[in-house]
Order: C-alpha cells, then sequence, then structure tokens
C-alpha cells in the first residue's frame, strides 16, 4: 500500500476504535504483548539483518540503539501490559459546569484520532509508540528508518497477529513501507488524514518536520543535557551521577552532553571527574569518557580542548564537554544559550542554590541531585513514552496517554434555547 492508501485506511479504522471499552482495549494489548513475545525470533532474525546491514555506516553507540536481544523485546512486551495496566484518559471528564437553565458542559478528554510517528533506528519506539496509542483510543501510523525497517516491520507484523486475535482490524497499528524521505515529506502534508505527528530523531529530522509540517506537530528529542556541579555539591555522590548520566548510555537523548563546575571547586573535582570517567572506566574495562575542557579547565587537568561549537553539540557517545563557571547564576545562563529544552541537572547541597535554578532553569525536566537518565516515561510512571516534548504546547516532557489526548465540550440539555 502507498502511504495515502495506508493514512486512508487509519482514518477509515478510528470509529472502531473509539468505540471499544477500556476493557476491550486492554484485553487488545495484553494479546498484543503475548504475540510479540511469541514471535521473539522472527523479529530477531530481522533485527539481525538490520544490524549486519548497519555495521561500518553508522557508530557501535548506535548499533547498541538498533540492536535487539530476548531480553530486550521481553521488556518490549512489558511496556505494552504496563500501559494496559494505566487509567484510560479518553472519555475522562475534565471539567463539568450545570447552568441554571439545565445545560450541563461537560470538557470531555478525547483521541487525536491519527498519530503519525516519524522515528530513526530505535525499534522498541514501533510497540511503545503502538500500546500508547491505542490505549489512548488513537489509530498510529508508524514510519521507521531504513536501518531498522526489517525490525520495525517483523514488530507491527506480530502486533497485528495479536489484534486479529481479538478480532480486530489490522489497521489499528500501521506502518509505513516506504522509508524514503518522500513518504516522510507526505505524513508532513497529510491534512485531514494526520491528527498529529511527533518526530523522534535526530536534529535534521525534527527540524525538517518542524519547518515543512502543515498538519499538527510536535518537536521532540534532541538532548543536549546539562549538569552543573555546584560548589556545595557532595562530590562523590556528584561523580556517581555524572558517570551514570553520561556513561550508562551515551547513545540516548537524556545522556548527559554537558558538565558545568563551580570555579571554587574546579582544582579539586576536576582530577576526581578526569580518574571517574577515564582511569576508573579503563581499569574496569569500559569505554571511557573522552573529555572536552574549556581554556580553564584544560589548565587544571588533561584533555581534549573543547571548541565553542562542542558546548551546543549531541555527542550521543563517550563524550563529554567541560565548561567552569563563576557561579550558579552563570551555569544559568549558559544553559539558557547552549540547551533544547530537554533535561538539566543541579548537584549541590545549597538549597537557595537549588531553588534558584530549578526557578530559573527553563527546560522540560529540571533534576536536583539526580542523574538525567530518569527522564523517560516508564520512569515518570507513564508506561512507555512515545517522546520527549521539548516545547510547551501541548505537551511537554515524556508524552505519555493523557498528551495523546485533546478534548471536545459535551453539551447535554432537554430543549433549552437561547434567547
Amino acid at each position: 500500500m502507498t502511504t495515502i492508501e495506508i493514512l486512508k485506511a487509519a482514518k477509515a479504522a478510528c470509529p472502531v476504535l473509539a468505540g471499544l471499552t477500556e476493557e476491550e482495549k486492554n484485553l487488545a494489548l495484553d494479546s498484543m504483548a503475548d504475540s510479540l513475545e511469541a514471535e521473539t525470533e522472527t523479529i530477531l532474525k530481522a533485527n539481525g539483518l538490520d544490524v549486519e546491514a548497519a555495521k561500518d555506516k553508522i557508530s557501535s553507540v548506535m548499533i547498541d540503539r538498533l540492536a535487539l536481544t530476548g531480553a530486550r523485546i521481553k521488556g518490549m512486551a512489558e511496556g505494552i501490559r504496563e500501559v494496559a495496566g494505566l487509567p484510560d484518559p479518553a472519555g475522562k471528564v475534565l471539567k463539568r459546569i450545570e447552568k441554571e437553565n439545565g445545560l450541563i458542559i461537560e470538557k470531555t478528554a478525547v483521541p487525536m484520532g491519527v498519530v503519525a510517528i516519524i522515528y530513526e533506528s530505535r525499534p522498541n519506539v514501533t510497540s511503545d509508540a503502538a500500546a500508547l496509542a491505542l490505549k489512548s483510543g488513537n489509530v498510529c501510523v508508524l514510519r521507521s528508518g531504513k536501518e531498522a525497517f526489517r525490525s520495525a516491520n517483523a514488530i507491527v507484523e506480530a502486533l497485528r497477529k495479536g489484534l486479529k486475535k481479538r478480532g480486530l482490524p489490522e489497521e489499528l497499528v500501521n506502518l509505513v513501507q516506504d522509508t524514503s524521505r518522500e513518504s516522510a515529506k507526505e505524513l508532513m502534508v497529510a491534512d485531514g488524514l494526520v491528527d498529529l505527528l511527533i518526530p523522534r530523531g535526530g536534529p535534521g529530522l525534527i527540524r525538517s518536520c518542524v519547518e515543512n509540517a502543515s498538519v499538527p506537530c510536535i518537536q521532540t528529542g534532541t538532548g543536549i543535557c546539562h549538569i552543573y556541579v555546584d560548589r556545595a555539591a557532595d562530590q562523590q555522590q556528584a561523580l556517581a551521577i555524572l558517570e551514570n548520566a553520561k556513561a550508562s548510555r551515551p547513545s540516548v537523548c537524556n545522556a548527559a552532553e554537558v558538565c558545568l563546575i563551580h570555579r571554587e571547586i574546579a582544582g579539586e573535582f576536576l582530577p576526581k571527574l578526569r580518574k571517574k570517567l577515564q582511569d576508573c572506566r579503563k581499569e574496569a574495562g569500559k569505554t571511557p569518557v573522552e573529555l572536552k575542557l574549556d581554556e580553564t579547565a584544560a589548565g587544571i587537568i588533561e584533555g581534549s580542548r573543547a571548541e565553542e561549537g562542542d558546548f551546543h553539540r549531541e555527542f550521543l557517545d563517550y563524550v563529554l564537554a567541560v565548561k567552569v563557571v563563576d557561579s550558579v547564576e552563570e551555569a544559568i545562563a549558559h544553559i539558557a544559550a547552549h540547551s533544547t529544552g530537554h533535561s538539566e541537572a543541579i548537584l549541590t547541597e545549597d538549597p537557595e542554590a537549588a531553588k534558584k535554578f530549578t526557578l530559573q532553569v527553563d527546560s522540560a525536566a529540571v533534576y536536583v541531585n539526580a542523574s538525567t537518565r530518569f527522564t523517560d516515561g516508564g520512569e515518570f510512571g507513564l508506561g512507555c513514552e512515545m517522546g520527549i516534548s521539548t516545547q510547551k504546547l501541548h505537551a511537554r516532557g515524556p508524552m505519555g496517554l493523557e498528551e495523546l489526548t485533546t478534548y471536545k465540550y459535551i453539551i447535554r440539555g432537554n430543549g433549552q434555547i437561547r434567547e
């Protein structure tokens, strides 16, 4: 089927999904999860072909994003079941007004309709997006990158088998078969067929969608995440947080890319940071983190010299830009100039510094003494996520079920007319 044909089929399936009860949707999700696990071998075989084709074309950390294992597929299935266990947002009365003339006005949450998701090399997005869309009453149209297409196709086929077992149409979950740029453009301008477009991927993809889409679009994903180590930080705690935020999985958008350090502790803390992220990791057989240092930091420890562009770059690798600042105010100003609005953290035992940071840093998630790696739908109790919105309307931060609904007014009367 062509992309437009898929969209038309998805639109036609919307009333079927809107008519399902919460219990029926939950049973469908459970069936999808069971089918996903049952098709593990088929999915792994398809994923193996994707990984083999991607070797020598993308970095090792990006290969990690692409690769699936039996454990990861099991985790994807559990994510679907978690979504099934969450409250259904569709039909929830957000506000109720009873007028003197007897009219009852209810502001009621309803699905968006057809939600299109353009993503790149993370196959798990396929099942996460499908589960969240179905539970919130939306029909999803997925458009995977070519690197992950075989994997995504196998996952969608498994999910559709689960739908068929419940007597539901396959068209509730759809995958665009064309991975060229043309199909992405078609989704961006499919007015009347796409009710919401969500891009998940690199800056180029997101910029293309924001600049070219005529359908409603949510800006997501790019994470130039900062961690500011204040002069009042618990330094041992800060070292553990920084290693987790940078090195636990550097290829994801909530990984730290920039470390800002207060000048008063820089001479003491930077050697500890270098030892923690380089020497200790080498001794443990782990990949060391390259430190890109500003002029002040480079005068204290050895490392690569940072260029200005390094403080405005999402490395998605074992690389951390390091800058020494004079105050919490300078840290906040630097973040305002370079952040993508994703996640930032302050490490401090000073409540006033923490208060100033949380009030003045304008990002979707702002942490005090914790790793930025927690910015995730599952960690935030949303089951999984459709993406991380870095804009302010209508969604911000991890997008779960509620963010996939809009609302309409339902008015009930008994013959009232307006005088």
